[in-house]
């Protein structure tokens, strides 16, 4: 009798089927898994560049150029840490994927 002798509809081995689709899941899992990492790490780089940008353009900088970049200095000194932390937490999301 084919399928193991227990008139399996699919032929072969019913433990070689579900090992087979024990796999596929275990394979799909993972898949996902690095699918939101891709995804929370790309969030995260987004995320870090608008509110750079959305900080640096809420300045309302005035007087010589002087005195403009030192406020931008100033403003990216408060600012670039909290990018880095973004932009770290983002690699981080990238590479536990390889």
């Amino acid at each position: 009798m084919e399928g193991g002798g227990f008139g399996f509809p699919f032929g072969g081995d019913p433990e070689d089927l579900l090992r087979g689709l024990r796999e596929f899941a275990e394979q799909q899992a993972e898949t996902v898994q690095e699918a939101q990492r891709e995804q929370f790490a790309t969030l995260t780089l987004n995320t870090a560049v608008e509110l750079t940008g959305a900080a640096l353009s809420q300045m309302d900088v005035s007087g010589p150029p002087e005195e403009q970049a030192g406020a931008l200095r100033e403003a990216m000194r408060v600012l670039f840490p909290e990018a880095v932390a973004l932009v770290s937490a983002a690699r981080q999301g990238f590479m536990r994927e390889h």
